[in-house]
């Protein structure tokens, strides 16, 4: 039996609820397929109290994509035939947290657009159902508006779009992986932020490049703002 998606508004409603008492409880957290993003890392590393080098090499896998021919991060598999999360155990995620957008969303899924004319950014979502879960059976209802607010992914969105915005950025000026120094530098910038610290306010890498007043001070002492700025850095400059 195939997944259904359906489009749905976000004051639409939906009946879904995901417990320890669904009999498919972690299910969905196996057969692991997870793309990482920028603040995604930022948030586990973080949520593990680790240096992102530390996180990268002890739970994820780089590759390059076929399609962006960017750097991409995915997580590597904990043990078994089934490919878990490396997060989950029979009590559910031990990142629950921090855990990733997608897992947040679950079961809905969501898209942007740029409108044409005014240039901002369009939501469209959908409900996916998958054979598996069962957690429509449950009584819990609200709409896709609440169930956002509940997961908490507003950060998530916001940063993610500026990753998103990114490969659009590529995509117009470039076709084909990046070069090896450019590759390491987007690498460094999105991913690594601890050694993009050390970069940035030890050795002057961002000598030069303009930014608003406080701006880079504010980063000097959060990483979100850090992200922000390399966000800003990798458009303006690799591209």
């Amino acid at each position: 039996m195939e997944p259904q998606i359906t489009p749905i508004s976000a004051d639409d409603s939906f009946s879904f609820g995901c417990h320890s008492k669904v009999s498919c409880f972690n299910a969905c957290c196996r057969d692991l397929n997870q793309f990482l993003t920028p603040y995604e890392i930022l948030r586990l590393k973080t949520h593990l109290k680790l240096d992102a080098e530390t996180f990268l090499a002890r739970y994820t896998q780089s590759h390059t994509g076929p399609s962006t021919g960017l750097p991409i991060i995915t997580l590597k598999p904990g043990p078994g035939k089934d490919l878990p999360c490396p997060f989950v155990s029979s009590a559910g995620c031990r990142v629950y947290p921090d855990r990733p957008a997608s897992c947040r969303i679950y079961p809905l899924m969501r898209g942007v657009q740029r409108d044409a004319q005014s240039g901002a950014l369009v939501e469209h979502y959908a409900v996916l159902r998958e054979p598996h879960c069962r957690g429509f059976e449950q009584p819990a209802n609200q709409t896709v508006a609440q169930w956002v607010a509940d997961q908490g992914l507003a950060p998530y969105n916001t940063m993610n779009d500026r990753m998103a915005a990114i490969i659009a950025t590529k995509a117009r000026h470039q076709t084909g992986p990046l070069d090896l120094r450019r590759s390491q530098l987007f690498r460094l910038a999105l991913y690594d932020l601890d050694n993009f610290h050390r970069h940035v306010f030890d050795k002057g890498l961002l000598a030069g490049f303009p930014l608003k007043d406080g701006r880079l001070e504010s980063a000097r002492r959060d990483q979100t703002a850090l992200l922000d700025i390399a966000f800003t850095w990798i458009t303006q400059s690799l591209f």
